[in-house]
């Protein structure tokens, strides 16, 4: 961490900067030198001569340049009154870049800065919602001035009213990922292939030519791409509210200065989910979740139908569709999980389906928008499915963060640091026959006995 820009920002907050002509003066200085420009100008029309040109001409002219530059400056709002009210410092903008990739399916991302972090959510049409958390340990220095909360201003450490925009998600996602444009063309060569085909080795396979990597790409010569040099840093900055999101990259001597424009946050309600009227909840490594998903994939499907169950099968994904994805005859491809801890580590179903008087929770939901969250499955380590009594699919993705902020990820003693990812879809409407109700409590599965 010992990069120029870090040393520059940290003396800069030690020597803030001072006007020749103070805030304060600066109207009585442009009333005084615009009075001086005209009174010499006067004395200069009554009496033209060469001597008057240098002794009153060419004071006069300074005089209006000077009177100009002052109320330019009085006339435009100025972002050194005071502090901003968000500025982080990063060493690497790699696990900012995945995290944020992760939920790269809709074009405006709503930005909600909080003094523990910054928290990015996606919306689709209400159907579907996810967020990506950037916790301040992610980064080498996080600094927030906040504005207290409204009705706090009693109180002696009043609460921080968290600032909240919207800004271009493309755009941030292209600024993050600057330092890595030596495979820009390597990437969009592969931007065609399905998501849950380029993250399966197996299925990857035939297309890539044979080749499992890039032995010549910039994140395999430089170590992960993306700035991830020990002497790169990035700065994150909004100065005011309505004001632009700032971000400074800097790598080998190259300084990178991008402007996001910021809009007015039109972020709706998160989509309800009732902690406390869970119907199931499993745990499991993500990338079972990304292969299962990988081959009920392969038939073009629509819907995507979730079975939990306390008797076989235990969890079931099934969809329907065609090989050729015109709507041809339907065909079914089904994944079933066993029961064991070596594959769901945690299995507890409390749902009763009315109909047949089972611990079963069943929904379908739009096959697209589960399979939106494929980049979530292949960056985690771990996912948590949880649905409740309304059939609303949670699935929160654990992610193990190596190297952010300083050394350690920002975690005490070094080590990666842990950061999570949070999707919730709401399922298509169901008959009354299969609604499921939460009645009575229910036991959790031991996998021991698998």
């Amino acid at each position: 961490m010992d990069s120029p820009l870090i040393e520059v920002w940290h003396a800069a907050s030690g020597s803030p900067f001072l006007p020749t002509v103070g805030k304060g003066t600066q109207f009585f200085v442009a009333s005084l030198l615009l009075l001086i420009g005209f009174s010499l100008t006067g004395a200069f029309t009554l009496n033209r001569s060469i001597v008057n040109l240098l002794l009153l001409g060419i004071p006069a002219s300074l005089a209006f340049a000077s009177w100009a530059s002052l109320a330019s400056n009085m006339s435009q709002p100025t972002q050194d009154a005071g502090p901003p009210l968000f500025r982080a410092v990063a060493s690497s903008t790699r696990p900012l870049y995945q995290l944020l990739k992760a939920v790269g399916f809709t074009n405006k991302i709503h930005v909600e800065i909080t003094p523990e972090g910054l928290r990015f959510s996606a919306d689709h049409a209400r159907v579907m919602q996810g967020a990506a958390h950037w916790n301040k340990n992610l980064f080498a220095g996080y600094t927030t001035n906040l504005p207290p909360a409204a009705g706090n201003g009693d109180d002696d450490d009043p609460e921080p009213e968290p600032v909240s925009f919207q800004i271009s998600l493309p755009a941030f996602l292209e600024t993050l990922q600057i330092f890595g444009v030596a495979d820009v063309a390597a990437r969009q060569a592969r931007s065609d292939i399905d998501p849950l085909v380029r993250g399966n080795p197996r299925m990857n396979h035939q297309h890539r030519g044979g080749n499992g990597s890039d032995a010549f790409s910039h994140q395999t010569l430089h170590g992960g791409g993306f700035a991830s040099s020990s002497n790169g840093t990035c700065i994150l900055s909004y100065p005011s509210d309505g004001g632009p999101f700032s971000i400074i990259l800097e790598e080998a001597g190259v300084k990178t200065t991008c402007n996001l424009t910021t809009y007015l946050p039109e972020m709706p309600e998160d989509i309800p989910f009732d902690i406390d009227d869970l119907s199931f909840k499993v745990i499991m490594q993500a990338r079972y979740l990304f292969d299962a998903l990988a081959e009920v994939g392969s038939i073009n499907p629509e819907r995507l139908t979730i079975v939990v169950s306390r008797k076989e099968p235990y969890l079931r994904f099934r969809t329907s569709g065609s090989h050729s994805g015109a709507g041809g005859p339907g065909v079914e491809s089904t994944v079933d999980f066993r029961r064991g801890r070596d594959l769901l580590e945690t299995f507890s179903v409390r749902a009763v389906e009315r109909a047949k008087g089972e611990r079963r929770w069943s929904q379908t939901f739009k096959f697209d928008t589960i399979k939106a969250a494929t980049e979530a499955m292949r960056i985690a380590s771990k996912v948590s499915l949880r649905g409740d009594g309304q059939g609303v699919l949670s699935m929160q993705f654990m992610v193990e963060v190596e190297g952010a902020g300083g050394a350690g990820g920002g975690v005490p003693g070094g080590g990666a640091g842990l950061s999570f990812l949070d999707f919730r879809f709401v399922p298509y409407a169901t008959d009354g026959d299969e609604e499921t109700d939460t009645e009575g409590e229910g036991d959790d599965v031991d996998m021991s006995e698998a």
